[in-house]
């Protein structure tokens, strides 16, 4: 296996050149010692005579080592990078940034003790395609993914929207609109399948082609244990798409590459989950990040901080600020509704007085419990009389949110929670458009052919 070892001046020279011929006796093809930092034990400039010929590089002071990987495995395309460094010249949270940049470029980073693999392990798909991924579970991945697709079609383009999630079918299953009304979703509970999945919401709110796939378990780096969302991508693609939306579950990445895409993230999240761990492998993926801004003050306070943060690990990433805008599906002018959310409660709140100026409703009630059935079914079983319920299509929105509203003679309407931008780097939906085009650009000089097949043709 051909790699880039990672070496410091912590190590004598003698110390250095040893490793790396024990590397060599375990099959690892040496092409490049990269000389991270540290001179404690050089006396002088380590050199490649230091190394048994061995070709050497060495950062300066204050050297951007993450830019200086990815610039050395760009010329020498190694198999992997074999980390031989230590404390206190790679600390924690800067070998983490070198992962990141490994697994970005679609390389393992080895280690005496770890190995990290790239979680994207698929070939692109034959069209342009863009990816919505997030920090976590709930971050608004499909609030981003449904107007992204509704904004495509709007252009006069041909979107398929892709959701990978754990309730997704056992095959990959296609919906439309037609898919997600209450009788069908009904039927889908009664047929034992999950009606709440999210490839449905995304189908209900965008009104475009959907298809699901499910994963089970997560790695650090996002690469599910198990998943059929490769196959669902081909499957996307066979329907005749000009644009595919892929979209991640919780922190897992699809395992089918991107072109061009958008980082969901919320703006609470600590600096230290975007920086570190392999919260840089995701801000690499990303040429768009969106903070989710809840009206809280640590939200807004974070903006400050996340931003720059996201910057210094790569730096033409924009940033957009959005807040979620509750819209009925349905008229429900003056009547007494239940909302039904999977936010905190806090938020929760906020969207129910959002709901009542626009949808000109009373609610009556609430409940954050969606995701929880037995604090759910405690908070409709409490709750005063309504006309009808109001509630997200995810979690227990139809097995027993709209069972039980049924049960007492309400009618059910779904509730499309619509991103709004507030700030950022310009419009949400102009920065969302250049992302598309970006992703458009890049698929097209993928899929030229390379130059010399032009010329034996």
């Amino acid at each position: 296996m051909k790699v880039i070892a990672l070496v410091d001046g912590e190590h004598y020279p003698a110390v250095i050149r040893w490793g790396l011929d024990a590397a060599r006796a375990a099959g690892y093809e040496v092409a490049l010692a990269w000389l991270v930092g540290g001179m404690e034990k050089l006396e002088r400039p380590l050199g490649a005579a230091d190394l048994g010929q061995t070709p050497l590089v060495a950062s300066g002071p204050g050297a951007d080592l993450m830019q200086e990987l990815r610039r050395e495995i760009e010329r020498v395309r190694p198999q992997a990078v074999l980390d031989l460094s230590d404390e206190p010249i790679l600390v924690y949270e800067r070998r983490m940034e070198l992962v990141s940049v490994a697994l970005a470029m679609g390389i393992p980073y080895v280690g005496p003790d770890f190995r990290f693999d790239p979680p994207i392990t698929e070939l692109p798909l034959s069209v342009p395609t863009f990816g919505v991924i997030g920090t976590g579970k709930r971050v608004a991945k499909t609030a981003i993914a449904g107007p992204a697709a509704r904004l495509a079609a709007s252009a006069g383009h041909r979107p398929v929207v892709v959701a990978m999630g754990r309730g997704g079918p056992a095959h990959p299953a296609v919906a439309g609109p037609q898919d997600v009304s209450l009788d069908a979703l009904l039927a889908a509970v009664d047929r034992g399948e999950h009606a709440a999945s999210d490839y449905l919401e995304d189908a209900l709110t965008a009104n475009v082609p959907t298809i699901g796939a499910r994963r089970v378990g997560g790695g650090m780096a996002g690469k599910p244990f198990a998943t059929n969302v490769a196959e669902a991508a081909r499957l996307a693609v066979s329907t005749g798409p000009d644009l595919v939306i892929l979209e991640g579950s919780g922190a897992s990445v699809p395992t089918v590459p991107w072109d061009a895409g958008v980082l969901v993230a919320p703006g609470t999240l600590t600096a230290e989950h975007l920086g570190g761990y392999l919260g840089p492998f995701r801000v690499l993926l990303s040429d768009l990040l969106i903070l989710m801004m809840d009206g809280s003050p640590t939200g807004l306070d974070n903006v400050s901080t996340l931003y720059p943060l996201a910057r210094r690990l790569r730096e033409d990433i924009r940033l957009a600020l959005a807040e979620l805008q509750p819209v009925a599906l349905a008229d429900v002018r003056g009547k007494d509704a239940f909302f039904a959310t999977t936010t905190h409660p806090e938020l929760a709140a906020r969207l129910a007085s959002q709901l009542e100026r626009t949808a000109e409703c009373r609610v009556v009630s609430f409940s954050s419990h969606l995701a929880d059935r037995a604090a759910l079914e405690q908070d409709l079983a409490s709750a005063p009389p309504f006309d009808v319920l109001l509630t997200e299509l995810k979690a227990a929105a139809v097995d027993v949110a709209a069972r039980r509203a049924l049960d007492r003679g309400a009618e059910v309407v779904f509730v499309d929670n619509r991103p709004k931008g507030v700030g950022g780097d310009g419009d949400l939906d102009e920065l969302l458009s250049d992302t598309f085009d970006l992703a458009r650009e890049r698929a097209a000089r993928r899929n030229q052919p390379a130059p010399d097949a032009v010329e034996k043709r």
